[in-house]
C-alpha cells in the first residue's frame, strides 16, 4: 500500500483561515477543492437553479397541466434507497402541491421483474386502480426504451426522472429530466435520483405559483422533504459536490432539529442512534442499509410505506421489521463473502491470479439481493473492480459490480458488449457501480472478456492500493475538541472524511471479541529545530485506538493512518483513534 499526502493549496488554506475558519479545517477544505470562503456557504439559496437542469421547467409545466386536470399518475420507483426516497419525495411533494390529484406508486420486484420500467412492469401498471394515464419514473427509466414503447401502446405517457447514464438512443418519453442526458448543462452531474425529483418539485411549485394556484400564505414547503433527499443522496453514494452538500446539510439540519419524517425517526430508533446528532455516517451506515434491506431480500414497498406513513405506531412497526430483515441480510452477506474469499484463495494458488485486473465470481447458492454488497467488499479488499453474480430465472445470472476511481464500470461493460455482441443481455449503471444480466453458460466468456478490458484500461498505478491522508496531527491536537470539530462537518463520497498519518509507540495491545485490535498508543511528534531544521522527538499522553477486523499485533513503533473521533462514556469525553492502515514500509 502506498501512503500519499493529500495535496492542497497553501494559498486557499490561508485565505480560508484568514476568513475565520479553524486552521485545521482550512487545510482540509483546501485539500478538497474549496478555494475561497464563499464556497463554504451551504444555504439553500446557493443551490444551482432548476432552469439549468435540461427539461426541468418544461416538464414542470406538463406536470402542472396533468395534476390540475386530476389525471391519474403512477410513480414507478426503483428498489434501492435512492429509489425509495425519490418515490416518497414524489408522492409527498405532489400531494403537497395538488392534494386532490390521484397519485399512487409501484415498485418492481427485483427478483421477478428486473430493473427499471420493463414491459412487464408496464403491464402491471396498466392493471392498477385507477388505471394511470401517466407514469413518472424515479431513479430509473433512462434505459427503458422497450418499457416506454409498451406504455405508449397501452395509452400511457411516461415522464422519466433519472440520473443514470443514458445509452446512445434514449426512450421516446413525454419528457426526460436527467442531468446526465446529452445536452444538459447542469453543473452537478452527481445529483442522485431523489435529487432530480426534488428539483422537478421545486420547478413545479414555481410553475403552479405563476398560475396563481397558491395564495400568498399557503405555498407548500418542499424544503420539508430534504431529510428524504439527504438519506437517498448518501445511501446512493453520490459524489458530495457543493450542490449535493447543500442538499445534505439542510436535510441533516432538519433531522437534528427534530423535523424529519416519522419513518426516518423510526429508522434512527431501530439503529439505536440519535437523530439530534444525525451525520452523513448515520445515513450511509445505519439508516440506508436498513431501508435497502427491504429491496434486497423482500419488497421495497415496505420501505416506501415507512417513508410515507404519518402514523408513529406504524412507523415503529415497519422500522422494526426492516431492522430484522437487515440482520438477516448480514448473515447472508457474511456467508457469501466467506465463500467468495475461499474461492479467491484457491485461485491465488495459480500464478495468473496476481496478474488479474478484475474479479468476477458467481455461485449457485448466492442471493441476488446481496451481490452488490459482496462486490463492494471484494473491491475494497483487493483494489480491483469486482462483479458478483447470482442465479436468476431462465438460466441467467444477474450481477452487480463495483469499481475503482479511474475505471468507468458502465463504459467498460459497454466495451465488452461491443466486442462480444449478445454476451450481455442488458446492463446499466454509472462509473462506480453497474448491474448486468448474462446467460449462465456465458460466464467464462464474460469473465475473460471483462478481464481483457480491465487489463487494457487499468494501469499498475491505479491497481496499487493507496491511502490518501491529510498529514499528521500534533499530540496536542489529539483531543476531544478536535474530534468534535471534525464530527461537526459534512464528509462523504468525493469529500472524504479526514484520515491522518503519524508515528506512534505501541504501549499495549489486545483483542476485542477475538477479531478487533485495541491499542494504547503514544504519539511521537515530528518537530523541526529552529537551528539545524532536523527532526526532533516529543512524547505525549497515551491515547486509545481501535482497528476493526485486525487480529495481527503491531511492532513497538508504527506509522499509522487513522481517523480521529471523540468517544463519550458516562459524561466523560475522550479522544479515540480509528485505525485505517499501517505503514510497514522501510
Amino acid at each position: 500500500m502506498r501512503f500519499t499526502p493529500r495535496p492542497f493549496s497553501e494559498r486557499s488554506a490561508n485565505w480560508l483561515a484568514q476568513s475565520g475558519v479553524h486552521p485545521l479545517l482550512a487545510k482540509l477544505y483546501a485539500a478538497r477543492g474549496i478555494e475561497n470562503p464563499k464556497l463554504l456557504s451551504l444555504d439553500l439559496k446557493e443551490l444551482i437553479p432548476p432552469k439549468e437542469l435540461k427539461n426541468c421547467l418544461s416538464t414542470a409545466s406538463i406536470l402542472a397541466d396533468i395534476l390540475l386536470q386530476k389525471r391519474p399518475i403512477l410513480v414507478v420507483a426503483d428498489y434501492d434507497c435512492d429509489g425509495a426516497t425519490a418515490c416518497a419525495v414524489a408522492l409527498r411533494g405532489l400531494k403537497m402541491l395538488t392534494p386532490a390529484s390521484p397519485v399512487s406508486f409501484l415498485v418492481p420486484n427485483r427478483f421477478t421483474m428486473g430493473y427499471g420500467l420493463t414491459p412487464e412492469v408496464v403491464e402491471l401498471a396498466a392493471q392498477q386502480i385507477p388505471r394511470p394515464e401517466y407514469l413518472i419514473t424515479v431513479d430509473n427509466g433512462i434505459a427503458s426504451e422497450a418499457g416506454v414503447n409498451r406504455a405508449r401502446e397501452l395509452g400511457m405517457e411516461v415522464i422519466i426522472t433519472d440520473h443514470h447514464l443514458p445509452a446512445a438512443q434514449v426512450p421516446k418519453a413525454l419528457a426526460i429530466v436527467n442531468p446526465n442526458q446529452a445536452g444538459c448543462p447542469f453543473p452537478s452531474k452527481a445529483l442522485a435520483g431523489v435529487g432530480v425529483m426534488f428539483y422537478l418539485l421545486i420547478a413545479l411549485r414555481a410553475e403552479l405559483r405563476a398560475r396563481d394556484h397558491f395564495s400568498q400564505t399557503n405555498q407548500p414547503k418542499i424544503e420539508n422533504l430534504l431529510d428524504l433527499v439527504a438519506l437517498g443522496t448518501v445511501a446512493d453514494v453520490a459524489q458530495l459536490d457543493r450542490n449535493n452538500r447543500i442538499l445534505l446539510a439542510n436535510g441533516l439540519r432538519r433531522m437534528q432539529n427534530g423535523n424529519c419524517q416519522l419513518g426516518i425517526t423510526a429508522l434512527f430508533n431501530a439503529a439505536a442512534r440519535d437523530p439530534m446528532k444525525a451525520s452523513a455516517f448515520d445515513l450511509g451506515f445505519a439508516l440506508g442499509p436498513r431501508l435497502n434491506a427491504a429491496g434486497r431480500l423482500a419488497d421495497m414497498t415496505l420501505g416506501i410505506r415507512l417513508l410515507l406513513t404519518d402514523d408513529p405506531v406504524e412507523a415503529q412497526t415497519i422500522a422494526g421489521e426492516l431492522d430484522r430483515i437487515n440482520r438477516e441480510r448480514r448473515v447472508i452477506e457474511s456467508g457469501m463473502q466467506e465463500t467468495a474469499l475461499a474461492h479467491l484463495a484457491e485461485q491465488e494458488l495459480h500464478q495468473d491470479f496476481a496478474q488479474r485486473s478484475s474479479i468476477c465470481l458467481w455461485n449457485s447458492a448466492w442471493h441476488q439481493g446481496v451481490v452488490g454488497i459482496v462486490a463492494s467488499r471484494l473491491k475494497e479488499r483487493f483494489n480491483r473492480p469486482a462483479i458478483v453474480f447470482a442465479p436468476a430465472e431462465n438460466d441467467e445470472l444477474r450481477g452487480s459490480g463495483r469499481s475503482l476511481i479511474g475505471f468507468h464500470l458502465r463504459d467498460a461493460l459497454d466495451l465488452v458488449s461491443k466486442r462480444e455482441p449478445g454476451l450481455i443481455l442488458k446492463f446499466g449503471g454509472h462509473a462506480m457501480a453497474a448491474g448486468l444480466t448474462i446467460k449462465s453458460a456465458d460466464f467464462a466468456l464474460f469473465d475473460q472478456t471483462f478481464q481483457t478490458v480491465a487489463s487494457e484500461l487499468l494501469s499498475a498505478d491505479l491497481l496499487e492500493k493507496r491511502c490518501m491522508h491529510d498529514g499528521f496531527l500534533l499530540s496536542t491536537e489529539l483531543i476531544p475538541e478536535i474530534g468534535d470539530l471534525l464530527a461537526g462537518e459534512i464528509w462523504g463520497q468525493g469529500f472524504p472524511q479526514p484520515i491522518f498519518y503519524g508515528e506512534f509507540e505501541v504501549l499495549q495491545q489486545s483483542l476485542m471479541k477475538e477479531k478487533h485490535l485495541r491499542l494504547q498508543l503514544r504519539s511521537i511528534d515530528p518537530l523541526i529545530s529552529q537551528t539545524n531544521r532536523e527532526p526532533t522527538r516529543q512524547t505525549s499522553k497515551p491515547v486509545t485506538a481501535v482497528w476493526f477486523n485486525q487480529t495481527q499485533t503491531l511492532p513497538a513503533k508504527v506509522r499509522l493512518a487513522y481517523r480521529l473521533v471523540t468517544d463519550r462514556y458516562q459524561g466523560q469525553a475522550r479522544v479515540q483513534l480509528m485505525i485505517e492502515a499501517c505503514d510497514l514500509s522501510p
